[in-house]
């Protein structure tokens, strides 16, 4: 009798414990009856269980959890070709979240791995259909938004099937592949040093012309100096001849005398130098002594 009792209680607390299940924050729950989702007998409606502690039908019913908050699927980088048949290498990322558990549940088997899969491929069709009709300028112009925007609603149309709401779709980055960013780099060089050598072109040009300018005002200026100091000089001459007229009308025979000085003055000033002049020449008048007692 004892026997049975305990069996009968191992039986009761199996039954209330297999009859017992609890949903996590974050979580939503689903309940499988042979094989099917089952559905509120009312509206028909998928029973969705929140968080929390709930009943089921002990080896009937088996319970899916699954994760109900925003997911983000950031995979690799994958190449699109654009309307001008240029490879460009897309960065992007969706968010998504479930929006029909039992869709979700019957599409993909409750697989995170196998959802993101598919709707990787959804955004993927979404984005190069997009990308196919624009060209790279238009894409990194400012046409980006646009473009994930309308990528959204194709992807959320066709991700509808899945049971999964597609909250965002972002791209990161757009880079060129490799070969394409070096070839690339090549030709913009080769284009920089194209228009460097015309700019020094021009400077060279411009440096002739103003080095012309230049030389001619100078050329200018020196014969304008040239001229006024020949004019300058003209003027000092004539003055000058006018004071020594001055200074030889009120004594002749002293003006005569400094210039004989100077005179010597001048021949003498090199012992180097050789001159062949007659001792009684008028030069030595005033070196001759009984010759400028005579004159005096």
């Amino acid at each position: 009798m004892k026997n049975l009792v305990v069996v009968v209680l191992i039986l009761l607390i199996a039954l209330a414990s297999g009859s017992l299940f609890s949903v996590r924050e974050g979580e939503r729950a689903i309940v499988i009856q042979f094989g099917k989702v089952q559905r509120d007998d009312q509206t028909g409606d998928t029973r969705v269980f929140e968080p929390g502690l709930h009943f089921k039908i002990p080896f009937i019913d088996s319970v899916k959890k699954l994760d109900a908050r925003i997911q983000t699927v950031d995979d690799r980088a994958d190449r699109f070709v654009t309307e001008e048949k240029k490879d460009l290498i897309v960065d992007s990322y969706v968010k998504w979240r479930i929006d029909d558990f039992a869709r979700y549940y019957l599409s993909t088997g409750g697989n995170q791995l196998q959802a993101e899969a598919l709707l990787k491929q959804k955004v993927n069709n979404g984005l190069r259909s997009e990308f196919g009709t624009r060209t790279i300028n238009q894409i990194v112009s400012g046409e980006r938004s646009a473009l994930m925007d309308q990528a959204m609603q194709q992807a959320s149309t066709s991700s509808d099937e899945l049971g999964i709401e597609i909250v965002d779709v972002r791209v990161k980055q757009i880079n060129l592949p490799t070969e394409v960013s070096n070839s690339i780099f090549q030709r913009m060089r080769a284009e920089r040093a194209a228009v460097a050598r015309e700019h020094r072109s021009e400077g060279r040009e411009q440096a002739e012309v103003i080095r012309a300018d230049i030389d001619a005002k100078v050329t200018v200026m020196l014969a304008d100096a040239e001229r006024n100091a020949r004019q300058v000089r003209g003027e000092g001459d004539a003055l000058a001849a006018q004071i020594y007229a001055s200074a030889y009308a009120k004594n002749a025979d002293f003006y005569s005398f400094l210039r004989s000085m100077d005179a010597y003055k001048v021949s003498f000033d090199s012992k180097q130098d050789i001159m062949v002049v007659e001792p009684d020449s008028e030069f030595f008048r005033y070196l001759n002594s009984s010759s400028g007692r005579r004159d005096n």
